[in-house]
């Protein structure tokens, strides 16, 4: 079978930091595959080799049938990618950013006036192709980067951190998008994020990705389900108190997973309902004061937590701004 992407112990070393560490992933033509993780797991770096930025330190990696260091100007040939920060000339119009974008591509002016209009339509902007792109809402900007990125016919592409920054109402808006090209142009998508119900909502599996390496890899109802049962969420006066109370429940076994998060700790339970006074009353047999109860089905919140032993903060610094700040560091 000819897989989209496929990794073989892919590997990524900066100096001492190793940013992405033997990942073996395989996509499917037409999948859209999430990689799931805070700021400074990998992500970035990963596509960056799988678009042929940065050469691998290991491992290796085919890109629509393509080696990604051998073959890399066809690999480029067969992709679109949509960066985390904008690339778009805000001094040129929408229509002329598409047209630049083909005329690097090799489309002749026919193919170029029939793929703007295309992708102009796919994003919903037509009406604003003429405008100055600095004149753009930032929702704007993400829609043009895609239809840039598709303008070409590019078999997989890859968007990475497509809502990064952007208002919950226009993030849904994106959202639409991604999923309407993937299914109306039979695009492959390879998409990193850090926000879980954009990785719910969109994925059809997620790898997630902590410290360079994939910790848990299924379709996200999966993902939810190995953990089993319902979680309490138990919210605690004193931090200091956490491990003592995760100590308690494991001695009970009254609990198949105890996490813990700061001053909270998360119970997976068969029939939580039932389980929630027993919760409570090991929790005073204890002496540990619980300042609030919650029950609800798992996320993949939970999951994530389950495998990395944390949540996803937002402001956490990426690998390669530390790797880019050593850099700068010893040139000084």
């Amino acid at each position: 079978m000819l897989y989209a992407i496929e990794t073989s112990g892919i590997t990524k070393r900066f100096d001492d930091v190793t940013a992405v560490n033997k990942i073996s992933i395989s996509v499917k033509p037409g999948e859209l595959f999430g990689l799931l993780g805070p700021n400074g797991a990998g992500k970035t770096t990963l596509i960056s080799m799988l678009s042929t930025m940065i050469e691998p330190s290991g491992g290796s990696a085919l890109v629509w049938g393509y080696n990604v260091m051998k073959d890399a100007d066809a690999v480029r040939q067969n992709i679109g990618v949509v960066f985390q920060d904008t690339t778009l000339d805000d001094r040129l119009t929408g229509r002329e950013n598409l047209d630049l974008h083909g005329r690097l591509y090799g489309l002749d002016g026919k193919t170029r006036k029939e793929r703007i209009k295309e992708v102009l339509s796919l994003v919903e902007l037509t009406e604003r192709a003429d405008a100055i792109v600095k004149t753009y809402s930032g929702g704007m900007m993400r829609r043009l980067e895609i239809a840039r990125g598709l303008m070409h016919h590019p078999h997989v592409l890859f968007l990475d951190e497509p809502t990064l920054g952007l208002d919950p109402q226009t993030r849904m808006h994106i959202w639409d998008y991604i999923k309407k090209l993937n299914k109306e142009e039979g695009v492959t998508i390879l998409l990193t994020t850090h926000y879980m119900e954009e990785a719910d909502r969109l994925c059809d599996r997620i790898a997630i990705i902590d410290n360079g390496e994939i910790v848990a890899l299924d379709n996200p109802q999966n993902l939810k389900n190995s953990l089993g049962g319902d979680v309490i969420t138990l919210g605690l006066e004193n931090p200091g108190d956490v491990d003592k109370l995760c100590n308690s429940y494991q001695k009970d076994g009254c609990a198949n997973i105890i996490t813990q998060n700061q001053n909270e700790v998360f119970i997976t339970v068969n029939n939580g309902e039932r389980q929630i006074p027993h919760i409570l009353l090991l929790a005073s047999q204890a002496g540990i004061p619980i300042i609030s109860v919650s029950l609800r089905k798992p996320t993949l919140d939970d999951v994530f937590i389950h495998y990395t032993g944390r949540a996803i903060r937002d402001k956490e610094v990426s690998v390669m701004e530390e790797v880019g700040y050593k850099m700068r560091s010893r040139r000084k």
